[in-house]
């Protein structure tokens, strides 16, 4: 790579005047969703790199911004102790150049459509399980609801979402949306032994805050039936560094309170500050995370056992914020508090690039969609005639790394396959 030119962002999107501080692209790499540090919130169109929406969703910075329902709502998460989830809007004309301003007026606002009251403390970002096979089982009625507006969610597939605890940052809840009732109530919760502890914190809270979490479905069957069942885990990054994977062990019962039933599977910790990022890999069978020392940690989410649970890799560069992997698993971005993007191979951690532009830290990060595991785009009401993509535009998108920083500034980069990686 001392050979090789360093790459330059192939467009800039000035959309914000604060701090980029999440991003999203849309599975079918039409739309980019950004939010900063003043809670605005903006969606960007891919092909014309101009703004479709822009609005204030939060009175705080953001957590996390995310599609749902193939396109029909949006979920934001802000420091303000509240998760949106709102209408998509419709798509509008813009005439102005590539890269138009999201302050330009006529842009359509989504509607609101419900909210949940969340504990936003430890700045931990949601976790979204679009569609549940457990979620969409029949829920107990008399659940409690957060749920700051109702909605009708006949017509809706039922999704899963991970947060903080309402009152323990160091633990989880999770929700069933559209309904708003909470399934699974302090997953993680210890048991208080001392108010004492070797690190400094009490007995009761050993592994500190959530710093991450990420929630999914995998199958598991019985050595006496051979009847596959889905079953739910959830994976937690903690302050103390501690990287934990919990499944729930009840069949019986589609709830919890207090963490019971839920079995740890196995408990590591490679970093000794706290975790600034975790990402997992699209088809869940890994997990890598960040922080702000020098290493890079790997987590194989198929393992039963704590032996081979987690695997060490130690770069030359530490203070990391953010990490994105690549949708085939084999390439991943860590973005550091110098700004820079540095590229390395998931399997053997070969550093494949940096890219340089963010003069203040990278937050963000997201890739889009590769072209091998999404199909040629369709026409549809999303896309205008005059802005159809040609098959090599659309190869060309597929291969975007987009980025934010704190300089207020959203960089796309156009990277190469990196096929021998």
């Amino acid at each position: 790579m001392s050979n090789v030119k360093a790459p330059t962002p192939i467009h800039l999107l000035r959309s914000h005047t604060s701090s980029v501080a999440a991003l999203f692209v849309s599975a079918d790499n039409e739309r980019i969703y950004s939010g900063d540090a003043s809670g605005r919130a903006v969606l960007t169109s891919t092909r014309t790199l101009r703004a479709i929406a822009s609005w204030k969703a939060h009175e705080d910075g953001f957590l996390g911004i995310e599609e749902w329902e193939n396109g029909n709502g949006i979920i934001t998460h802000g420091r303000d102790n509240k998760l949106h989830v709102w209408n998509s809007p419709d798509e509008i004309s813009i005439t102005s150049g590539i890269g138009g301003s999201a302050a330009l007026p006529g842009l359509p606002t989504p509607t609101l459509r419900f909210s949940l009251d969340v504990n936003a403390l430890n700045y931990c970002r949601f976790s979204l399980l679009p569609t549940s096979i457990i979620g969409s089982t029949l829920l107990p009625q008399n659940l409690p609801s957060a749920s700051t507006f109702t909605t009708d969610s006949s017509s809706v597939l039922p999704a899963l979402i991970a947060l903080p605890n309402l009152i323990e940052s160091s633990e989880a809840d999770v929700w069933s949306l559209p309904s708003c009732k909470r399934l699974h109530a302090a997953i993680g919760k210890r048991v208080k032994t001392s108010i004492f502890s070797e690190n400094g914190r009490t007995g009761e809270d050993p592994t500190g805050i959530l710093m991450s979490l990420h929630i999914f479905e995998t199958t598991s069957s019985s050595p006496q039936s051979l009847k596959v069942t889905p079953e739910l885990r959830i994976l937690i990054a903690y302050e103390s560094g501690d990287v934990t994977l919990r499944r729930y062990a009840n069949t019986e019962r589609q709830a919890s309170v207090e963490g019971k039933d839920w079995e740890v599977i196995w408990n590591t910790k490679i970093h000794q500050e706290a975790i600034m990022a975790m990402q997992v890999s699209s088809d869940n069978r890994f997990a890598l995370t960040v922080s702000a020392d020098h290493i890079v940690g790997r987590y194989d989410l198929t393992a039963s056992t704590l032996q081979d649970s987690s695997t060490t890799f130690r770069t030359k560069h530490p203070g990391n914020a953010c990490i994105a992997i690549r949708d085939d698993g084999r390439v991943c971005a860590v973005g550091g508090w110098d700004g820079k993007i540095r590229l390395y191979s998931t399997k053997s951690f070969k550093p494949l690039g940096t890219l340089k532009y963010h003069k203040d830290g990278c937050q963000a990060l997201s890739f889009v969609t590769s072209v091998s595991t999404t199909e040629q785009p369709e026409h549809d009401d999303h896309t205008d005639e005059d802005e159809d993509m040609s098959a090599e535009d659309n190869l060309k998108r597929s291969r975007w790394l987009v980025s934010g920083g704190k300089d207020k500034r959203i960089a796309i980069w156009g990277l190469i396959s990196f096929a021998k990686s």
